[in-house]
C-alpha cells in the first residue's frame, strides 16, 4: 500500500512537474508572442518615427541649402557690385590721371619753352655783363678782384659804421642810468668819509738841539755813527744842514726805528755802542707792540673781526709805508669805509666789503723777497691764514690780477680807485709824471686820423682832436674805446684816465 502511495505520488509527481513544465512551456509561448508583437509595434513606430525624422531632416537640409544659397547669391551680388564700383573709380582714376599727364606734358612742354628762352636770355646778359665789367675796368681802371676788395671794405666801413650806432645807442641808454647811480653812491661815499692826508717819503729828519751833538753822535773816529748805522741797517746823512740829522733808507719799519732810537739817545745823551744797540733793541719791540696796537685799531673801527694775527700786524706796519706819498694804513682803512659804504647802498654784504677793502694791500707790507704783484701775494697770505674765498678774490682782482667777477671784487676796486685819485691824495715825482704824460699824449697820436692829443687833469684825462674829414662821428666813439684799451695794455698808473675824442668841422672864409 506504501509503495503504491509512493508510486502513486511519484507519479503524480512526476505528471505534476511535467504539467508545470508544459504550463510554464504555453505560458512563456504567451509572452514570446505578446513580446514578439509589441516588438513589432515598437518596430512599426520607429519606422514612422525614422520616416518622419527622415522628412524633417530632408527639409531642414532643403531649407538649409535654400538659405546658403540665397547668402551665396547676396553675397554674389554685393562682391559683384563692389567689383563694379571699383572697376568705376578705377575708370575716374584713370580719367583724371589722364587728364593729369596731359596736364604735366602741356606744362613740362612749357617749361622746356620757358628754359630754353631763358638760356638765351642768360647768354645774352652773360655777354651783356662781360662788356660791362670790360667798360668798368676800362674807365675806372679797376679789375674784377679791385672792385671785389672796394666794395668788401664798403660793407665792412658800413657794418662798422651801424656798430658804432648801436654801440653809442646802448652806451647813451646805459650811462643814463648807471652814472646817475653811480655818482649817487660815490658821492654818498666820499661825503660820509673823511680821512686824513699824510705822505712820508724815504728819508726821516731827525732834529738836534744844537750842532754840539753831531759829533757826539759821530763818536770817535765815527763808532757811535757805524754802530747806529749796523744796529738800524739804515744810512745817517750828517751834513751841513744846522741842527739836523737826515735818515735814509727804502725800508720805512727800520727808519722808524732808527728815528726812534736817535731821538731816545739824544733825550738820554748816553751815546755809545753799547747804549746804541740797548736803545735800538728796546724801540724793536716797542714799534711792534705799536705795530699791532695800530693794527687792532684798524680792525676795531671797521668793525672787521676774527683776523688773524699775523694778518693785523701786517696792517699794522702799513702805517710806515707809502704809495705814491699816500700812506698805506690810512689808504687801507679809507678803502675798506668807502667799499663798505658802497657795498651797504647797493645791498651787499657791509662787512666783507669792509673786510676785502682794509685788507686789499696786504702784500704792500710783505718783504720784497717774495716775488709778484702785491695783490697776487697778499691774496696768497691772505688764503694761508684763513680768510674767505670771496676777501681773497677781491684783494688779488683790485689790480686786474685776476678778472673781479663779484660785486665786492668791484666795490673794493672802485673804492681803492677813488681814495688814490681823489686831489691831494698822492703826489708823483716830477720826472715820472713828465713821463706819463708824454706817454699818454704819444699813445693817442699813434692812431689814424688824430691832429693833436692834449693830456690834462694832472694825467686823469687826455682830449684827442681828430680831423673831421677822416673820423666820422661813429668812429670817433670806436676810437675813443680804442685808445683807452691801448691805454690799459701799455701803462701803469693809479685811478682811472678819461679819454674824449673831440670832433668839429670848421668853415673859415675871409671877407675883402
Amino acid at each position: 500500500m506504501d509503495l503504491i502511495t509512493i508510486g502513486l505520488a511519484a507519479f503524480a509527481l512526476v505528471i505534476g512537474i511535467v504539467a508545470g513544465l508544459m504550463f510554464k512551456r504555453s505560458a512563456d509561448g504567451k509572452k514570446i508572442k505578446s513580446a514578439n508583437q509589441q516588438a513589432a509595434i515598437l518596430l512599426a513606430k520607429a519606422k514612422e518615427n525614422a520616416a518622419l525624422a527622415e522628412t524633417q531632416a530632408r527639409n531642414r537640409a532643403r531649407n538649409i541649402e535654400q538659405l546658403a544659397q540665397q547668402t551665396v547669391e547676396k553675397e554674389t551680388r554685393k562682391r559683384e557690385q563692389e567689383a563694379r564700383d571699383v572697376e568705376r573709380r578705377v575708370r575716374e582714376k584713370e580719367t583724371q590721371l589722364d587728364q593729369k599727364i596731359v596736364t604735366f606734358e602741356t606744362r613740362e612742354k612749357r617749361l622746356k619753352e620757358q628754359e630754353e628762352r631763358i638760356q638765351v636770355v642768360e647768354g645774352k646778359v652773360s655777354e651783356t655783363l662781360t662788356e660791362v665789367k670790360n667798360k668798368l675796368e676800362q674807365t675806372s681802371n679797376m679789375t674784377q678782384d679791385d672792385a671785389k676788395k672796394l666794395l668788401i671794405d664798403t660793407m665792412q666801413d658800413e657794418a662798422r659804421h651801424d656798430a658804432a650806432k648801436i654801440i653809442k645807442v646802448i652806451e647813451d641808454e646805459a650811462k643814463q642810468e648807471a652814472e646817475k647811480r653811480a655818482k649817487k653812491i660815490i658821492s654818498l661815499a666820499i661825503s660820509r668819509y673823511a680821512g686824513e692826508y699824510s705822505s712820508e717819503r724815504t728819508v726821516s729828519v731827525v732834529a738836534l738841539p744844537s750842532d754840539e751833538m753831531k759829533g757826539r753822535i759821530i763818536g770817535r773816529e765815527g763808532r757811535n755813527i757805524r754802530a747806529l748805522e749796523a744796529a738800524t741797517g739804515m744810512d745817517l746823512i750828517i751834513d751841513d744842514t744846522p741842527e739836523a740829522v737826515i735818515i735814509s733808507g727804502f725800508d720805512p719799519v727800520r727808519r722808524e726805528v732808527a728815528r726812534l732810537s736817535l731821538e731816545t739817545l739824544l733825550q738820554d745823551g748816553r751815546i755809545h755802542p753799547a747804549r746804541i744797540e740797548e736803545v735800538v733793541d728796546k724801540m724793536k719791540s716797542g714799534l711792534l707792540k705799536s705795530i699791532k696796537e695800530d693794527g687792532d685799531k684798524a680792525m676795531f673801527d671797521l668793525g672787521v673781526h676774527g683776523v688773524h694775527p699775523e694778518i693785523v700786524k701786517l696792517i699794522g706796519s702799513l702805517k710806515y709805508r707809502t704809495s705814491y706819498t699816500q700812506n698805506n694804513y690810512t689808504h687801507s682803512i679809507e678803502v675798506g669805509f668807502l667799499a663798505g659804504i658802497m657795498a651797504g647802498e647797493l645791498g651787499a654784504n657791509t662787512k666783507v666789503a669792509r673786510r676785502a677793502g682794509v685788507l686789499h694791500d696786504l702784500g704792500k707790507a710783505l718783504d720784497h723777497s717774495i716775488e709778484g704783484s702785491h695783490a697776487v701775494i697778499g691774496a696768497d697770505f691772505a688764503k694761508k691764514y684763513g680768510e674767505t674765498q670771496e676777501v681773497i678774490h677781491a684783494i688779488r682782482a683790485h689790480h686786474e690780477d685776476e678778472k673781479p667777477d663779484t660785486i665786492i671784487a668791484q666795490l673794493v676796486q672802485a673804492a681803492d680807485a677813488l681814495s688814490g685819485a681823489r686831489p691831494g691824495a698822492r703826489r708823483e715825482m716830477m720826472e715820472s709824471y713828465v713821463n706819463r704824460l708824454e706817454d699818454l699824449e704819444t699813445i693817442g697820436n699813434s692812431f689814424d686820423g688824430v691832429l693833436r692829443t692834449f693830456a690834462i687833469q694832472a694825467g686823469r684825462e687826455i682830449r684827442v682832436l681828430v680831423e673831421s674829414e677822416k673820423v666820422t662821428d661813429e668812429q670817433s666813439i670806436m676810437l675813443s674805446r680804442d685808445i683807452a684799451r691801448k691805454i690799459e695794455r701799455e701803462m701803469t698808473y693809479p685811478g682811472q684816465i678819461k679819454v674824449t675824442v673831440v670832433r668839429e668841422t670848421r668853415a673859415v672864409e675871409h671877407a675883402r
